[in-house]
Parts: C-alpha cells; structure tokens; sequence
C-alpha cells in the first residue's frame, strides 16, 4: 500500500519560499511558482509547477500557500484552473513574466529601464493586493481594473512585448469567439489606447491626471463631496458655520451654503450629527470646469451679543448675528481634476475680522489675495472628493459616501440637464448693501434686515426661507449687524423656496432695525423702514434676475406692517422713474401713508425655477389657453426665443405644442406651426450646447408624451413637405435634420393608440407610410437641382428611423420600402451618401432579421459590385462590406451561410479584380515591411481593408 494519498482539496498553491531539491525526486522551486498538487504525505506534496508540468517531484506542504481552484478531468489528465478573477490572474501572469525581464535590466545595468519596470511592478502588486481584498466599493474597483489592464498594456508596449486586445470593458478578446473584423477594429482601438496612454505617463511627470480631467470634462454634472472634520477657533459663543463655492475672479458666490450651527462648548450643536457633517454640492457643469478659479469658503457668523469683550453687569442682548471670520481654500486642482484624494485632511486656516464692523465679503477678497494666513493655529479640518454625475447618479454610485442623511448644496443655476420631473422653484435673495442715515442718533445705525415672504393678504408664507443646506426652512431670516456702520455691505444669499400656486400673490418683506447692545434699550427699538418685491411682474413672467435698488419707505411701525398700504406703492425706484416721479431727489416724498425715505437698500436676486420664466414670448406659449387668438403668434415667436430658456422648459414646452395639436384635431390650423417648433425644438437638443439633453428627450417621449393621435398630423406635414420639396427646402432640410425624433413621436404616438383603441385605423396608418416613402422616392427620382442638399440629407437620416418604425410597421414592408428608395438615388450622384446610407442600414436592427436580410443583402451585393467595378468610394465600400460580414459572423442573427454565398459568389471576383488593379500605392492594400528591430508585420494605410473581408469571408463558411 502506497504511503501517498491523492490530494482531494489540496490542489493547488503558490510558493512562498524559495527551495532548492536535494535528491532527484525533489522539485525546485522559486518564490511565485504556481504548483499543481496531486498527492500528499505528511508534511509533503508531489506534483509539478504549472509553467512545466514534465518535471514532477516532491516539496514540503509548509512552502506552499494553498489558493482555491476548479479541477477538471481526472488522473493523467487533471488540470486546476484558478477561480481568482480574470484580471487577477492576468497581473498574475504579467508579473512573472515582467519578473524575468527586470533581472535581465539588473544583469545588463539598464538602470532607467529597470528602474521604470520596478515602478510599474509595484503599482501591479499594490492594485492586485486591493482587487483581491474585496472590500472596495463598485466603482471604485471598475476604476482600478480600468487602471490595471492600461498599465499592463502601457508595460507591454513599454518592454517591446505582444500587444493585449481586449473588449471596451477591459476583458481579453478570444480570438476563436471574435471576429477577424472585430480582431483588428480591436487592435487598432487598444493601439490608439496605449498611445494615449503613454501620453498621460509623460503628463504624469509633470503632476497631470489627464484621465480624470477627460473623464470629468465629459460628464455633464458633477459634484463636490466634503466632510467638515473639526472647526477649531476660539469663539467663545455659539456660532453658524457657512460653507460654499466662490469664483474669487467674478467675486461672487456660485453655490448655496452648507450651514452647521457649532456650539460654544467647540461641538457641532445637534449632537447626532457629531462625526457625520458631510455635504454634497451639485450641479458642477462643464462651465465650471472653466473657471480660472474655484474657492471654497468658509464665513463664521457668531450668535451672541453684540461684543465679545462686553463684560458689564447690565443685561445684554443676545442672539445677534454678528461677523467673526472666514476661512478660504482654492479647490481649483480638486475641481478640474488634477488632484484626488478623499483620505486627506485638508486644513483651511481661520482669519479673524480685524474689527467688528470689517465686512466678511471683504476679509474673503483679502485672505485670497493674501500669501499666506496668520491663523495661530486656528481653522477648519475638511475631506474634499470630486464625484461624477447628478445628485440621483452619485447616490447610487456612492452610496457610502452620500446617504439621504448628507447635505445637498444646489449651485445658483440650472445643471447642464434638466431631466423631466426635476421641478425646482428656488429664488436666491442676496442682501447686497444699503446707506442708512443715522437720523437722531450720534452714531450710525446698528442696522439688522428681517427679510420674509407675505402674500397679498398679508398672510406670512411659513418655512419656505431657507439660509443653508442642513438647515429647516425658517419664517424669517436676520442679517449679519455691522456696528455702527453707515453703508453695511452684507453680500449674504438665502434660498426662498415657494410653492408654484403662491409665486403671483406673495413679494418679499424687508424690515429693517436698529440693534443696541443693551437689552433693555434694545426692547424698545421698533421697525424703521422697510422695503418690498413683489416676485412676479405686471406683464405674469418672473422678478428678472440681477440687481434691484429698492425704495426704503418710512411709516409708522404699525402701518408698515399692513401690506395693504404699501402693495400698490412702487417697489423699486426704476418702477418709480416709469411713474413720473425723481428717484434721486435729496427730499422725502409722500406716497400715500409712507414717506419715501433718503436710504437706500439693494438686493440681487436670481430665479432658477423649471415652472417660472422671464420670458414673455415662451410664458405666451405655455399659458397659450389664456388667449387663443395670440396663438399663431406665439407659436412664431417660440422660433426666437434663446435655446437655454426653452430647454430649462423642455416638458412643459412639449406639452403645450401637442395640447395645442390635439385640442385642435379637427383643424389643421397649427399643424405646420407645431411641426415647426417641435423641429425647432429638436434642433435645438442637437446643438453640441445643449446635446446633453438628449436624454431629457428620451425620457419624455418615453414617460410622459401622451399625444394619442399626433402621428397623423405630424405623418401629413411631413409628407407636404417632402411632396413640396423644391419650395420648401429649407424647412425641409430642418424637418430631416430632426427626423429620428419626429419619427420617435410618430411611433410612440401610434403604440399609445394602439394600446388604447386595439390596432383602430392600422389599415390607414400603414397606407401613410407607404404614401411618405414614395414621396421620398419621388424627390430622390427627380432633377431638380434644388433639391441636392435635401436628398443628401435624405440619405443621412432615413436610416436613423428603420429602429422604430419597424415596431409599428413590418419589417419586410420596410425592407422593400428601403429597397426602393436607395434604387431611386440618381446614378453617379450621391455615392458616398448612399454607401454610408447603406452601412446605417447594416447597423439598425433590421439587418438583424434574417427574412429581411433576404431582400437588403441582394441590394447591398449589387451596389457594392457595381461601385467597385467603377472603381468609386473603395473606402466607404470596403467598410460596408466588413460590416456585412461582421453581422453575419454573429450567432444571433439565424442562418448565415446562404448569405455569405451570395457575397462569394457576387463579389469574390470583382474583389480580386479590383485589388489587382490598383497599385501598390494605394492606401486601401496592405503594405508588408519587415521592422529592423523585430520580425513582426507593418501595416499601412487602411492595412487590411481589401484583405481582411477574405480571411472573415473563409472563417465565416467555416
């Protein structure tokens, strides 16, 4: 009976010291060699190293670190395949053969080669340990394998070895399963990759993430993700600590403030927060990416008396807010990039105002023109991290990160895309500055401004004032007292947010008061102005953004707070310049009960709202019900609005236009009208300013279009157009322009229909299709030389279509419908439009259906053969045959093989004249050269263009 037992979960490991046989029937065995266990014996295995399973020998078990693996076969034919993750075993293998090279570096005293391979192994081995951890979230581990496979290739290419091809998400192609078409489309893609890859090595150098500036500036929303770790200062009184994004160039505020309330005690004040103030700010768009500048500041308002060093036994006043300090980080590196690491601590020293009455806007402007900050030790301890994607995305993406529990801190704008269903409706009110006289007092005015919102009623609206993200919505909202300062300068934002229905009846309130240090005077201290804005204007469109120098009325304190007496007064002194009366007089004036006062009061205010606009042309279309006669002319003056206005709008823009169509069914009155904005529409989403929000598109016609009979109207304008060809060019060609969407909302409206009324009126709908396919046959048949640029155009976008008619429509119908239209092209004219027609064909679904390939294929075979013999557009007829030949290789497309006959037997000839017949010049034939330093092949020009159809066309029978 044998002493050695055959191994049963003992079947493979790694060495993890190196050991050197003693006897014959010992193995060798080096750190890193993989083994293959087959039988054991106490504290010894037998078997062989899996890179030369001849030589087996024995080893003792205690050198081995065991790995699990899946055993297939059995006896003489058992193998162990690992179970680590393919890109696990990939570094595996790249390591070891890296190993080997490294040592021959050392051996040849190569020290910037062996020093570069050193660093490059490092990071494998670094990244290789976190992979195999398993504790990195989701997208950071896609990140790393991102990061992985492209040092590899970038080493690979470095040392002079084989070239990886792998699919877009990093996994290594087998070249049995892919296609020799998608063979080389894959090998020429990871070629440009490493380039750029070795680009960004270089730039590395330099301290230059080029990935992620790529990867941010491709992404239309982004975020800035900060924990508040500590606040350390010495303020003696509790305190709101107020953080936001500031552009130091334009001097102004680009976000809302992240409010935490700090404690005299030095703790955060709502204890369940202590170790959990983390905040999100959102809606970063590519324009910010282009900021010279971002800084991310920080003011400290303290909440207590008046003075800090006010130690008198009379009784003081307390709660007032008054300035303490800032602190300032330029986060410019973190914003665009170039810096990442969410682990670091940054510190952002504290600065003092220089006195009490020194205005916090001020000390911001000078802390970052200063070189450096004397804190004495004083600041804020904050992780900052740069997160892609809108406040939905980066949930889901990070959800360690920002749970519903994290502060969201809106940017003071609209994001790059308003999806549907995003309703915002925030008002931003900054408190800019004012002049205040002293009136009867010997020193100026302790002025503090009480802003709230009423309706027309006087009715206060409640909790829709909002100071900062992480805070309640408040009634009222007190501004920072400067101490007896004649102009105060506040520059402090707040967000009113209002539901929609109140807007039109509800003005902004300001009061405003003299704050005296002692309580018992300051008791007695009534209102002594106020100011007000009404939020909506005469003509029903929103306050309009900017600047407001608001009239500051006098009254007696109890009139003041009756809005019926100042409501029908003029706000502002422009609304009073439009009234008659002088706006710079030096005396007070009467209007009514109030006395217009010498101070003055200014705020800016900033409406970013999906519902309220401040466009009278947009609001005429939205409310178009209101007067119907107008409607011709609002649907014209649509066409002029500016683009960002009616994007902010887009759904409820949509809406309008079909109410309007369907409301109107019986009457084709606005249906060309109607067609025309919504091509207007269309084109506007395709601009490259506003292409992000074809999404928003997308899921409109998909969520929320629910116009039932708008594909008859909009199949007839259609139509007209297309019959009209030589008259209406141009708005033709806008029409073709944004065929795929009006196609989109033709199908979609038919699929409603259907739902509804089970397949009513098929019969006609069908016949309308077929009806505007031979108008576009009869304008591509015809002569007219007008119509050149429209039957490109044609061309173009017909085939963005095939995707979604076919869902209403028979796809072998479509097919001959298809057929027929590209046969109508004149002979000689458009040939690369058509070839490229045909290629957009090969790629939609329709290619797909074996029935329809059956009719397209022959088309295609002639086109094809007829072209190459006329030796025009070889380019674009090599990339329409490879496609073919790509589609037909699939397993997914029913059978092929009759295909691929008809392709040999109609063009292997006309192929093989061809390529004889042009010269060894030409860029379309691949170019063999030997490289001097290694015997590998050259390819030129278009490499295999010609050849490589061959090699698929013989894989594919095979």
């Amino acid at each position: 009976m044998s002493r050695w037992v055959p191994t049963k979960k003992e079947k493979y490991g790694v060495a993890i010291y190196n050991y050197d046989a003693r006897g014959e029937e010992e193995l060798s065995l080096q750190i890193g060699d993989t083994v293959h266990i087959l039988e054991t014996y106490e504290d010894w295995y037998r078997g062989h190293r899996l890179r030369r399973k001849s030589k087996k020998g024995i080893f003792p078990a205690c050198y081995i670190h065991l790995k699990e693996a899946t055993v297939e076969g059995s006896g003489q034919k058992e193998t162990v395949i690992p179970t680590e993750l393919p890109l696990v075993q990939e570094v595996t293998t790249t390591l070891r053969e890296w190993a080997t090279i490294w040592r021959d570096l050392y051996v040849g005293d190569k020290r910037e080669m062996f020093n570069s391979v050193r660093d490059m192994i490092y990071d494998l081995i670094e990244w290789r340990s976190q992979i195999l951890s398993g504790t990195l979230p989701q997208d950071e581990l896609s990140e790393l394998k991102q990061k992985v496979t492209s040092k590899i290739d970038y080493g690979n290419k470095y040392l002079d070895l084989d070239l990886v091809v792998r699919d877009k998400d990093g996994n290594i192609l087998d070249p049995e399963l892919t296609s020799t078409i998608s063979l080389f489309r894959a090998h020429e893609a990871a070629s440009k990759q490493i380039e750029d890859r070795i680009q960004e090595e270089k730039s590395q150098k330099q301290n230059i993430d080029l990935s992620r500036q790529a990867k941010f500036a491709s992404t239309p929303a982004f975020a800035l993700f900060v924990t508040l770790k500590n606040v350390v200062c010495k303020i003696g009184e509790d305190a709101e600590v107020l953080m936001s994004l500031y552009d130091p160039v334009e001097s102004k505020f680009i976000s809302e403030n992240y409010l935490v309330k700090w404690s005299s005690s030095g703790l955060v004040k709502d204890i369940d927060q202590l170790h959990n103030l983390r905040a999100v700010f959102t809606d970063l768009g590519s324009e910010d990416l282009k900021r010279e500048k971002i800084s991310f500041v920080c003011q400290i308002v303290r909440v207590g008396r008046m003075e800090l060093r006010d130690n008198n036994t009379k009784k003081l006043t307390s709660g007032l807010r008054r300035p303490f300090g800032v602190a300032v980080m330029d986060v410019t590196d973190i914003i665009t990039g170039k810096m990442d690491d969410e682990d670091k601590q940054h510190f952002i020293p504290f600065q003092p105002v220089a006195g009490e009455n020194d205005f916090l806007q001020t000390v911001i402007n000078k802390v970052i023109t200063a070189k450096e900050v004397n804190h004495k030790g004083q600041g804020l301890w904050v992780t900052l991290k740069l997160l892609p994607g809108d406040i939905h995305q980066i949930r889901k993406d990070f959800p360690h990160l920002v749970d519903r529990s994290t502060a969201v801190a809106r940017k003071m704008g609209f994001p790059e895309i308003i999806m549907p269903g995003d309703v915002r409706n925030d008002i931003y009110v900054t408190l800019v500055q004012g002049d205040f006289d002293k009136g009867s007092k010997t020193t100026p005015k302790n002025v503090e401004v009480t802003m709230s919102v009423y309706d027309e009623d006087g009715k206060k609206l409640e909790n829709v004032i909002f100071p900062g993200a992480g805070d309640e919505g408040i009634n009222e909202y007190k501004s920072v007292i400067y101490y007896q300062v004649k102009q105060p300068r506040w520059f402090e934002t707040i967000k009113v947010a209002i539901p929609i229905e109140d807007v039109n009846r509800s003005h902004l309130r300001f009061t405003f008061r003299h704050r005296s240090s002692q309580d018992s005077k300051d008791k007695s201290e009534k209102i002594f102005a106020l100011s007000f804005v009404k939020l909506m204007r005469y003509d029903g469109t929103t306050l309009r953004d900017g600047e407001h120098d608001l009239i500051v009325y006098k009254a007696e304190a109890k009139k003041l707070e009756d809005s019926s007496l100042y409501l029908n007064l003029p706000a502002t002194k422009l609304e009073l310049e439009e009234k008659g009366y002088s706006a710079t007089g030096k005396s007070t004036q009467n209007l009514g009960n109030c006395t217009i006062s010498k101070d003055s009061f200014q705020i800016s205010t900033l409406v970013c709202s999906t519902k309220l606009t401040q466009n009278v042309d947009l609001l005429g279309l939205l409310k178009w019900r209101s007067n119907t006669s107008l409607l011709q002319q609002n649907l014209r003056q649509l066409m002029k609005v500016e683009g960002g206005e009616v994007v902010k709008f887009l759904q409820d823009t949509l809406d309008a236009l079909f109410n309007i169509m369907m409301e109107n069914s019986d009457s084709d009155t606005f249906d060309t009208l109607v067609f025309d904005a919504l091509v207007f529409i269309i084109g506007l989403i395709a601009d490259r300013k506003f292409q992000h929000f074809n999404p928003v598109l997308e899921t409109y016609i998909r969520k929320h279009f629910s116009a039932t009979l708008a594909y008859t109207k909009l199949t007839k304008v259609l139509k007209n157009y297309v019959d009209n060809a030589e008259k209406l060019t141009e708005q033709l060609l806008k029409a073709m322009k944004a065929l795929e969407y009006i196609f989109k909302f033709i199908v979609r409206s038919r699929v409603l229909f259907n739902q509804l009324y089970e397949n009513k009126g098929e019969a006609d709908f069908m016949e309308s299709l077929r009806n505007l396919f031979t108008s576009f046959n009869d304008m591509m048949n015809s002569n007219s030389e007008n119509t050149g640029m429209v039957k490109g155009a044609a061309l173009k976008y017909i085939p963005t279509i095939v995707n979604d008619v076919k869902l209403v429509f028979d796809p072998k119908e479509l097919s001959k419908l298809f057929t027929e239209f590209i046969l109508k092209v004149p002979l000689g004219r458009l040939v690369k439009q058509k070839l490229d027609c045909l290629i957009d064909i090969v790629h939609s679904d329709l290619f797909t259906h074996h029935d329809c390939r059956e009719i397209l294929l022959p088309l295609m075979t002639d086109q094809l053969k007829f072209h190459l013999e006329k030796r025009e557009e070889p380019k674009a007829c090599c990339q329409l045959l490879s496609d073919i030949l790509e589609v037909l290789y699939r397993k997914d497309v029913g059978p092929t093989q009759w295909h691929v006959q008809i392709i040999m037997e109609k063009l292997l000839r006309t192929v093989n004249r061809t390529v004889i017949s042009m010269g060894r010049d030409s860029p379309h034939i691949p170019v063999q050269t030997r490289d001097s330093s290694r015997d590998k092949i050259v390819l030129r020009g278009d490499r295999t263009e010609m050849h490589r159809w061959k090699r698929a066309t013989s894989k594919t029978i095979g």
